[in-house]
């Protein structure tokens, strides 16, 4: 395989797969460090977004104009941008409101004792039909990304990776809680990250054939635009359910100078 194309996929296979890494927290770890968790999923925001405005979509922007002039380049750039926040608002909406990826579920939890419960497992199985529906655009984009530029690519893996811990752990605590297995949790927990490689590989069947300077600064747009909306209706909202609002913005504000730094000093 060409090392061009492996580096991605292997990037997006490490993001898809830190679901498995929040499912053994659940086993291992006894208490829900909110601090933490609050910081990481604002840090992850922070570098979605710098990534999405910084770098994106202004690459995006600057390709269009180049080719179409200064209106016409920055219309285009808009349009995508907002293609992209619409296509995963529908993606969103599809996805049933009471089985929420991002539902804050406390490690305690897992404390209790596991009864056979239907409902539980019911509630885990979709979860983890969520997450992977969820994940799926997001491998895209790690994988665009890092084919343009690996250092994006990196940063995009660990801030997907870094928000994807917390999903494991609500796929990994109702089907444990239902079987008794933690076995059968992690495995729905791995399973549903292998959503985001899939994706990976979809888009390089898909769009790499036809790949041009034009359709890449599309593509860059929307994919900013799902990014942002990531961030903004997922990452933010679920750091600050567990309480710890300023801590959150701290983790926004450190994710998006660290990458800010990082894209100077290797770029």
């Amino acid at each position: 395989m060409n090392t061009n194309i492996l580096i991605p996929l292997l990037l997006t296979l490490f993001a898809g797969l830190a679901t498995g890494i929040g499912s053994l927290i659940a086993f291992f770890a006894k208490k829900t460090n909110k601090k933490a968790l609050s910081y990481s999923l604002g840090f992850s925001a922070g570098v979605m977004i710098y990534i999405s405005f910084v770098e994106l979509f202004a690459k995006s922007k600057s390709i269009l104009i180049f080719k179409y002039g200064e209106q016409l380049g920055t219309a285009q750039t808009v349009i995508f941008f907002f293609i992209g926040i619409l296509f995963i608002a529908i993606i969103d909406k599809l996805v049933p409101s009471t089985e929420n990826p991002h539902e804050i579920r406390s490690l305690e939890s897992m404390n209790k004792t596991p009864k056979k419960d239907s409902r539980l497992m019911r509630v885990g199985l979709m979860t983890a039909l969520a997450i992977g529906i969820h994940n799926f655009p997001e491998g895209i984009a790690t994988f665009v990304a890092a084919m343009n530029n690996p250092t994006l690519g990196v940063a995009m893996a660990v801030a997907v990776a870094i928000h994807n811990i917390p999903e494991g752990i609500a796929v990994s605590i109702p089907i444990y809680q239902a079987t008794g297995s933690k076995k059968k949790a992690f495995k729905l927990s791995f399973l549903s990250g292998l959503a985001e490689p899939i994706g990976a590989v979809l888009a390089y069947l898909i769009l790499m054939p036809f790949l041009s300077e034009i359709l890449l600064a599309y593509i860059f747009s929307i994919v900013a635009g799902i990014m942002v909306f990531i961030s903004l209706d997922e990452l933010l909202p679920a750091a600050r359910e567990y309480g710890e609002h300023h801590i959150s913005i701290y983790g926004l504000i450190s994710g998006m100078a660290i990458m800010a730094l990082s894209l100077i000093l290797l770029n």
